[in-house]
This record gives C-alpha cells, structure tokens and sequence, in this order.
C-alpha cells in the first residue's frame, strides 16, 4: 500500500507542478462485496457486506485558492478537471468527478468552509463497472479528506449518510445505503451485518480457515441495470403499497417474515410483484441464517444459503442473466466450491464463491475456462482478503 501512495506521490509531483521536496497526503477508501442479502437494503432489510483490501487511493496538495483540480489514472482520457470550490453543480462532463464534487457540496451546505482548494491525484484498483462499488469508494475517501482537511467534527455514520445523500442528490443514484456503510464502517477481517432500516449493524469474524473468498467480474457491460434496478425497487414498493391497502402496518418487506408473507402474498396484485416480494422476504430470512451459520463455524451451510440466494435471485426477482448464471453454474460443478452467488445489482458484475484453499488454483482454471466457452467472454478472478474501511495514510 505504501508503495503505491510513494508511487502516485512523485506521479502527482509532476501532473501539478508540485516541489520536490513538498510533502503530499495519501488516503484510501476500499471497494466491497455482499456476501449474502441482496436487494434487500432498500426493502429494509438485512445485508451482510464486507470491505476489500483493495479500492481507490488518492494523494493531494493543498493550494491557497480555492481551485480544485482533480485527476484520475483510471482516466487518464480525460484530463485534468479544474473545479472551483465556490461554484460546485453537477455537469455531465464532469464525468467521474461528479462524485467528490457532490460529497463536497454536501459538506458546504452542513455549513463547513472549504476555505482552500488541493491538487489531487485518484487511482483505483476496483474493476471498474463489477458491482464493487468504486462510486461509493470514492464518495467515502473524499468525505474524510473533507473532514481532514477543514477539521469537521463528523461521526462515521454519519459521514456515511452524507455520502448516500451526495449520489441520490447531486448524482442522483436511487442507491441504498449498503455501499457506503460496508466501505466507511469496514473492520479486518469482519463483515458487517447491517439492518438497512434502523441501521442497526454487528461486526462478525469472518473466520473461513481453509477456505478463501474469491470474487469473479463477468466482464459483462451491465447496460440495463439502473433502468431494471428501478423497475425492481418499484415492484417492491408497489407490493407494499398493496399490502398496506389491505390493513397490514408496514413500511418495508423486511417486516416480514417468511411465514408472515406466505399468509400474505394472496393480498398483493399480480404473479410479478408477489415475486419479486418473495424475494426481498425470503432473502432477509437468508441473510439472518447465514450470519447464525458463521458464527456456529458451519461454512458449508453458509455457502448452501449463498446458492439459495443466487436461485432466489435468478428465478423470482430475475436480475441475473446470462453471463451470471453461466458463472455460478460452471461455480457450482467445481469440487471445493463450497457456494457461489451473483453480488451486486445484477445482469452482470462480479459473482462471490468461496472456494477450499486446496481447490482455489483449479476452481480458477476450471471455471474461467467453463464461462469463456460458454459466453465467449473472459472472466477476471481474485482472490479477496477482507480489509478496513476508509482511512487517511499518512503524509508522503
């Protein structure tokens, strides 16, 4: 980790102009997985994510004025952004950057001065569009560069919340607030199991002896998730506004339990919607178990709720697709995969299995192999260690 910061500190050094000698400040924000409990933040829910050891760094210099200019190895197309801390909007063009300039314009209307600018340097190390979250990543390391730098007394959690507001606001995402809370709130070795409602949440050791988690990126473009993740959301608030008509005092899905929704289900409208309520209640009920299987040590069983979830998943709320599904399935054939699921929002992005440590090295062949006769496509593999959340590094 050091070794990169030294490595974007004199990249930095360079692209602005920086003295030699001047000190620069490094920080790092990772990327995450959930590894069960899926579409089921927004339904009130439980999700059990964790932080990953890598996601995206930053090194900066302050400035006098108040002049941000911003860059980014991953885009290196792109330039050199110049954004004025006295006139932040969203632009289209602003591409990538829209994401820290909306965690700062967050901040200034909590009424902190950013009364300087910085020079700042971003690389990622996330796979960028696998569903782990690099726009959460980002939002979450600017926010504590904000609270370093202009001293802003701000709890985690709520550092977390100012970041979910920043993409439904000024980005305009309709995400959840799972994304933010794993990468802010991450702890080594530890997933989070987070109640989506009250935001309740409990760390649990992720204790898998000889077992690894390894996360595969189907590198399929996922072209239709945001339109297909609003009509999903929309379905499940439709079922309980259906639910609600009828006398039942809820908010979210996750209310309910399995049996409460199978008495229920008659009362909500059409075949599609009681199908994708299914989910959100029978996936909630998944996640509890799994977390209970975890901590009883009981890996296999925590892996037979992963596929659970990934056919849950494939046939009632139907956000797997093609390429997912071959993925998990050629998964699934391998001796030493103990579960294997689709992560994330869906129709592409990256699936999480976890593989006996003797069996990783063939499970990686082997289904690489699988998937790209399949679906013509290469898949990427790796092999995820479980790390801290966001943090400042240090002066470099």
């Amino acid at each position: 980790m050091e070794i990169i910061v030294k490595r974007l500190c004199e990249e930095a050094k360079q692209l602005f102009s920086i003295e030699k000698n001047d000190t620069l400040e490094g920080y790092f924000s990772p990327g995450r997985v959930n590894l069960i409990g899926e579409h089921t933040d927004y339904n009130g829910g439980y999700v059990f994510p964790c932080a990953l050891s890598f996601g995206t760094y930053a090194v900066l210099k302050r400035r006098k004025d108040k002049l941000c200019r911003m860059y980014s190895n991953n885009f290196k197309e792109l330039g050199i952004f110049e954004i004025s801390l006295e006139n932040i909007i969203y632009d289209e063009k602003d591409a990538w950057t829209n994401y820290p300039k909306g965690v700062i314009k967050m901040f200034q209307e909590l009424g902190v001065n950013t009364s300087f600018g910085f020079d700042i340097l971003f690389e990622g190390n996330i796979p960028n569009g696998a569903g782990l979250s690099s726009s959460a990543s980002i939002e979450l390391l600017m926010a504590e560069i904000v609270r370093d730098l202009y001293q802003v007394e701000m709890d985690r959690v709520a550092m977390v919340k100012l970041c979910q507001k920043s993409e439904n606001v000024f980005n305009k995402v309709n995400c959840g607030i799972m994304d933010q809370f794993a990468i802010g709130m991450g702890k080594k070795d530890h997933a989070i199991l987070l109640d989506c409602n009250s935001l309740e949440y409990h760390y649990v050791p992720v204790v898998l002896e000889d077992a690894s988690i390894v996360i595969a990126n189907t590198n399929k473009k996922r072209g239709l998730a945001d339109s297909k993740y609003n009509e999903r959301r929309a379905s499940c608030e439709a079922a309980v506004a259906d639910l609600q008509k009828e006398g039942c005092k809820i908010q979210y899905l996750g209310e309910l339990s399995l049996q409460e929704f199978e008495e229920k289900k008659s009362l909500i409208l059409g075949e599609e919607k009681q199908k994708r309520a299914k989910h959100a209640v029978a996936e909630n009920e998944r996640t509890k178990i799994a977390v209970e299987k975890l901590n009883q040590n009981d890996i296999c069983a925590f892996g037979k709720l992963m596929n659970d979830s990934h056919i849950s998943l494939r046939d009632d709320y139907e956000v797997t697709g093609f390429e997912l599904d071959s993925l998990v399935e050629a998964a699934w054939e391998e001796e030493g995969c103990l579960g294997s699921r689709m992560t994330g929002a869906g129709f592409g992005g990256c699936t999480v299995s976890i593989v006996k440590n003797e069996a990783v090295e063939h499970f990686i062949e082997n289904v690489g192999k699988k998937y790209q006769e399949k679906t013509g496509l290469k898949a990427e593999f790796y092999i995820a260690k479980i790390g801290e959340g966001t943090r400042k590094l240090g002066e470099f």
